[in-house]
């Protein structure tokens, strides 16, 4: 696998354009698997450190310290929940099992998500399907809440901005099907019957037979990740730019965006 595309480095931080399926670190399994760390700590040294996890399926920001003060200094951050994420994601809603969960926010009559809404529901290790989540409603659990804002609608697809304010595995992932909006092609969360493809969008399409999904990916990419830097305390933005399969089904998306057309809410 390349190198991955670095977004900011200085003497106390590096921070990673992490592409889709490459996990941050290795998991209890997956010792022999390539990895970010694996791959940047050739370049950086074994002191190189990650702050923070990335699911493997998604792709965008990875922070990644270069000196155990910046790591003490920055993992804080991330612990105060001083730090500020910002998701971008495509869901996708209306096919059966899509029902919000008991205590998610619902949808309005037609069917869809409110224009900004927050999910407060605990998140905890499903013991039955080791490696996911599950939502507790009333007790057990640990507090997570993540804030949303529908960017775009397109009938039963929506490119929606999502703040996690807490860092649990999956958060935004479990919370998005929570609400009955799951993340598209999401092998976990999502429903295996929800695909994008262009012929189900544009009329007369003639290339049925050997087409291909516009985005063969989990669509959830880490665009934003706002934090004060270890050593000036001054404010740091880091933006990964948006992967081309996003790009492309978003433009086709606002062309031939179904029943509803693009609906596009102020900056």
């Amino acid at each position: 696998m390349s190198f991955p595309d670095i977004l900011l480095e200085d003497e106390f931080l590096v921070a990673f354009d992490k592409p889709a399926g490459l996990p941050v670190a290795p998991g209890r399994s997956e010792k022999a698997r390539a990895t970010l760390m694996g791959l940047t700590r050739g370049r950086f040294g074994q002191s190189l450190a990650n702050v923070h996890r990335l699911d493997t399926e998604a792709s965008g920001v990875v922070l990644c310290a270069r000196t155990k003060a910046a790591l003490d200094h920055l993992s804080g951050q991330f612990q105060s929940k001083s730090v500020r994420k910002v998701h971008l994601a495509l869901v996708a809603m209306g096919l059966p099992g899509d029902a919000p969960h008991p205590g998610a926010p619902g949808r309005d009559p037609s069917g869809s998500l409110p224009l900004e809404f927050t999910v407060d529901l605990a998140l905890g290790e499903d013991e039955a399907n080791p490696g996911r989540v599950h939502v507790f409603r009333k007790r057990g659990g640990k507090p997570a809440t993540t804030e949303f804002r529908v960017l775009e609608s397109f009938g039963r697809f929506a490119w929606l901005e999502c703040r996690p304010l807490t860092g649990r595995m999956h958060q935004v992932r479990a919370h998005l099907a929570a609400v009955g909006a799951p993340v598209l092609n999401d092998p976990l969360y999502g429903n295996p019957g929800s695909v994008l493809r262009l012929s189900e969008l544009k009329r007369g399409y003639k290339g049925r037979d050997v087409e291909k999904p516009l985005i063969s990916r989990l669509a959830l990419h880490a665009g934003t990740l706002g934090f004060a830097h270890p050593q000036t305390l001054g404010a740091v933005e880091v933006t990964a730019p948006l992967p081309r399969e996003f790009e492309v089904a978003l433009k086709y998306l606002r062309k031939f965006g179904g029943p509803l057309k693009a609906t596009r809410l102020p900056a």
